[in-house]
């Protein structure tokens, strides 16, 4: 929070309706500080609504990342109309400054965004039913659908090489050779286990760069937190945190939405022996996203949907060990060596899914079978 701006200053700043009486810190999330207000209306009912601090450092232009943030979603909202949905529900909705901009920036230079509060329905840390999975699916599916015409040329990239894995390995072979924090002894297995898949990291990225992968506009934080499902019917009905929607691959989406989905523990479980690839979820998940999809995605995209999952989850493992090495400056931590347990979460997940990686192949090629007319 800035120090010449304190919260009631900063809500000022914004067309909120009402009257603003309280607030919340929300604490879920790697990243961005986040508040859920209330404000009351003249006929006494409460409205909520979000505001965020954009962590400047880790998005270096906040500016380019809410132009993104307000062309994706504008778009959506079109399709979502067209479709007789309810676009105050089914996606972000932005609340302009006074001035009408996307963002207030203090004198600080903290940037700060507000959002309409999506009513009657949440998020969940962790899969509480399968069928949770199954609509995750067919979300993620929609959110590709609706921007499959939507020009990846009309994006910024938001954070710069974000999830090109080849780069992201050598990243973290520079921590390990200057071991600026003395962690490297400690870490030995776990660094051996990334190297050992140092090939892995390079497939998609030189299949994007060979042209046998697409570029799409694509969410690239398809963690099962990020959906939005309702309380009533259970569906799920808007992805959110859309600061990392860019030009990527599509694959990197299924992938991250399997690693954090089809798990039995939260992504920083210490204990090992309660984390476990559930190959159960991830059917759940495929059957809902390629009802929706597959008919957007090409052969290649298809046949790489089960590496994709292994790869995005060796690459968050291999990014929390080289924060961990480079003494935690990027995710946030709240407790010693807090990184370094992701990191074996993380890898542990990937050894599981290589020991089931024929029955993931298997689960694809049983939903991907295109109707006949």
């Amino acid at each position: 929070m800035s120090k010449k701006c304190n919260l009631r200053d900063l809500v000022s700043n914004f067309k909120f309706e009402g009257e603003f009486i309280v607030s919340q810190d929300h604490k879920c999330g790697h990243i961005n500080d986040t508040y859920i207000l209330d404000f009351k209306n003249e006929d006494g009912s409460i409205r909520k609504y979000i505001l965020q601090r954009i962590n400047s450092d880790i998005f270096k232009n906040p500016e380019e990342l809410m132009d993104n943030f307000k062309k994706v979603t504008t778009h959506i909202v079109e399709k979502i109309v067209q479709a007789n949905g309810d676009p105050l529900r089914e996606t972000l909705n932005i609340i302009p400054t006074k001035d009408d901009k996307t963002f207030y920036k203090t004198e600080d230079g903290d940037y700060f965004r507000a959002l309409v509060f999506i009513e009657g329905a949440r998020t969940y840390m962790m899969v509480e039913r399968p069928e949770h999975l199954y609509t995750a699916g067919k979300t993620l599916g929609k959110f590709q659908e609706q921007l499959s015409d939507f020009s990846v040329e009309d994006l910024y990239e938001t954070i710069p090489d974000f999830h090109d894995t080849k780069k992201r390995y050598e990243a973290f072979i520079d921590a390990v050779e200057k071991d600026k924090k003395g962690r490297v002894a400690f870490c030995l297995d776990d660094i051996a286990f990334a190297m050992k898949r140092a090939k892995d990291t390079e497939l998609l990225v030189n299949m994007l760069e060979e042209g046998n992968l697409p570029l799409r506009v694509t969410h690239n934080d398809t963690k099962f937190n990020n959906v939005m499902i309702d309380d009533i019917t259970g569906e799920g009905i808007a992805l959110i945190d859309l600061d990392t929607v860019m030009p990527g691959l599509s694959l990197y989406d299924f992938g991250d939405a399997i690693r954090s989905g089809a798990t039995t523990a939260l992504e920083d479980e210490a204990d090992l022996s309660k984390v476990k690839f559930n190959i159960d979820l991830y059917e759940y998940f495929t059957k809902g996203y390629l009802e929706s999809a597959k008919y957007e995605l090409t052969e290649t995209e298809i046949e790489y949907l089960p590496f994709s999952a292994k790869l995005i989850t060796l690459e968050l493992g291999i990014r929390f060990l080289t924060d961990h090495l480079n003494g935690d400056s990027y995710f946030k931590v709240q407790r010693k060596n807090h990184n370094l347990d992701r990191t074996r979460n993380q890898f542990k997940l990937v050894a599981d899914m290589e020991e089931n990686m024929d029955d993931m192949k298997a689960i694809i090629q049983k939903y991907c079978v295109m109707e006949t007319v």
